[in-house]
């Protein structure tokens, strides 16, 4: 589902209601569609639209530690690229060792030292990508009478660095029994997923198995 305008009281509680059961606006993962919509926000919305406030700090997350999937861009309209891109590439390619052959001189040798540490530095403050990964989770119950809200609620206590717990629904298996799907994110280098699922089968009064339904690397 697009949305085009944000701007009203009307236009952010059908936008609030829509992700009321959903993590993004399209799909199991952040997409172009995300991105396009966090446009048409000046500014964090209010707490009253609880579910936007929470899908807005989410999608600005992936702008802020650069770790967002690729999305299109505006392309450049121009061929020529400026000067100072130039100068900059020029800059990453000198020769911060100089020639073998050369007897270095006192002043050569403390420009070539002073160059290699600004280089060591400035690569030293590249900011470190964080792999994460959109995961959906089935959580299957004993049966039919298996109180599925208290189920959830339970899944939700489960706090780990690096987890965040996203939308849910129940699906239908049969025999008037529901499982509960539910999406997380994660940061790969902090959460086992191994981990994650054994926890949630700790609660025996009301989880009979949990099988992963997606999994894709963000």
């Amino acid at each position: 589902m697009a949305f085009t305008s944000l701007k009203n009281d009307k236009e952010l509680k059908a936008f609030n209601t829509f992700l009321e059961n959903k993590s993004y606006v399209s799909g199991y993962s952040v997409s172009k569609a995300d991105f396009d919509t966090l446009k048409l926000l000046a500014k964090a919305p209010e707490a009253s639209y609880a579910h936007v406030l929470r899908w807005y700090n989410h999608i600005k997350s992936f702008e802020e530690d650069k770790s967002a999937p690729a999305c299109p861009m505006k392309t450049a309209t121009t061929t020529t690229a400026p000067k100072k891109q130039e100068t900059k590439e020029e800059d990453d390619d000198v020769d911060l060792f100089g020639s073998d052959d050369e007897e270095e001189s006192e002043d050569a040798q403390r420009i070539r030292e002073e160059r290699l540490k600004a280089y060591n530095e400035k690569k030293s403050k590249k900011p470190e990508l964080i792999a994460k990964s959109s995961i959906v989770l089935d959580v299957k119950p004993w049966d039919d009478e298996t109180d599925m809200k208290a189920m959830e609620k339970q899944v939700r206590t489960i706090e780990m660095d690096g987890l965040v717990w996203g939308a849910s629904k129940l699906v239908p298996v049969g025999y008037g029994i529901n499982k509960l799907q539910i999406m997380c994110v994660v940061e790969d280098a902090k959460v086992s997923v191994d981990l994650l699922t054994e926890t949630i089968q700790d609660f025996e009064d009301f989880v009979q198995s949990v099988d992963i339904a997606a999994f894709n690397k963000i």
